[in-house]
Protein backbone atom coordinates (compact mmCIF):
# COMPACT_ATOMS: atom_id res chain seq x y z
CA UNK A 1 0.00 0.00 0.00
CA UNK A 2 1.17 3.25 -0.92
CA UNK A 3 1.29 6.63 1.79
CA UNK A 4 -0.02 9.73 0.80
CA UNK A 5 4.02 10.85 0.45
CA UNK A 6 4.93 7.87 -1.47
CA UNK A 7 1.76 8.55 -4.19
CA UNK A 8 2.03 7.00 -7.58
CA UNK A 9 2.45 8.76 -10.69
CA UNK A 10 -0.56 6.83 -11.78
CA UNK A 11 -2.67 8.39 -9.31
CA UNK A 12 -1.32 12.11 -9.24
CA UNK A 13 -2.60 11.91 -12.93
CA UNK A 14 -5.54 10.45 -12.44
CA UNK A 15 -6.45 12.70 -10.01
CA UNK A 16 -5.20 15.91 -11.90
CA UNK A 17 -7.44 14.61 -14.73
CA UNK A 18 -10.46 14.44 -12.68
CA UNK A 19 -10.18 17.98 -11.08
CA UNK A 20 -9.45 19.09 -14.10
CA UNK A 21 -13.48 18.11 -15.54
CA UNK A 22 -14.69 19.69 -13.06
CA UNK A 23 -12.79 23.22 -12.82
CA UNK A 24 -12.63 22.93 -16.84
CA UNK A 25 -16.19 23.01 -17.59
CA UNK A 26 -16.87 25.67 -14.45
CA UNK A 27 -14.08 28.08 -16.62
CA UNK A 28 -15.87 26.96 -20.15
CA UNK A 29 -19.65 27.68 -18.65
CA UNK A 30 -18.05 31.00 -17.34
CA UNK A 31 -16.63 32.00 -20.50
CA UNK A 32 -19.70 31.13 -22.64
CA UNK A 33 -21.73 32.74 -20.75
CA UNK A 34 -19.31 35.93 -21.00
CA UNK A 35 -18.97 35.96 -24.94
CA UNK A 36 -22.06 33.97 -26.09
CA UNK A 37 -19.19 31.87 -28.02
CA UNK A 38 -18.58 28.40 -28.04
CA UNK A 39 -15.45 29.22 -30.33
CA UNK A 40 -13.97 31.07 -27.53
CA UNK A 41 -15.19 28.72 -25.08
CA UNK A 42 -13.64 25.98 -26.75
CA UNK A 43 -10.22 27.26 -27.39
CA UNK A 44 -9.66 29.34 -23.79
CA UNK A 45 -11.03 25.24 -22.46
CA UNK A 46 -7.75 23.93 -24.43
CA UNK A 47 -5.55 25.69 -23.14
CA UNK A 48 -6.55 25.63 -19.80
CA UNK A 49 -7.15 22.33 -19.45
CA UNK A 50 -3.96 21.52 -20.64
CA UNK A 51 -1.93 24.00 -18.95
CA UNK A 52 -3.55 23.60 -15.40
CA UNK A 53 -2.90 19.88 -15.59
CA UNK A 54 0.70 20.05 -16.13
CA UNK A 55 0.56 22.69 -13.30
CA UNK A 56 -0.90 20.32 -10.82
CA UNK A 57 0.78 17.09 -11.39
CA UNK A 58 4.19 19.47 -10.97
CA UNK A 59 2.54 20.66 -8.20
CA UNK A 60 1.37 17.39 -6.79
CA UNK A 61 4.77 15.94 -6.95
CA UNK A 62 6.39 18.92 -5.20
CA UNK A 63 3.85 18.34 -2.27
CA UNK A 64 4.69 14.75 -2.27
CA UNK A 65 8.74 15.57 -1.23
CA UNK A 66 7.32 17.52 1.66
CA UNK A 67 7.47 16.31 4.74
CA UNK A 68 6.31 19.02 6.92
CA UNK A 69 2.73 18.75 8.33
CA UNK A 70 2.48 15.25 7.78
CA UNK A 71 1.67 12.97 11.05
CA UNK A 72 2.89 10.05 10.40
CA UNK A 73 2.45 6.80 8.53
CA UNK A 74 -1.01 6.02 7.36
CA UNK A 75 -2.81 3.00 9.35
CA UNK A 76 -2.63 -0.63 7.41
CA UNK A 77 -5.80 -2.43 7.95
CA UNK A 78 -5.44 -6.26 6.98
Amino acid sequence: MHTSHNETHARSIAKGITWRFVASGTTMVLVYMATGSLETMATVGAFEITLKLMFYYSHERIWGKVHWGKLGPEPRFK
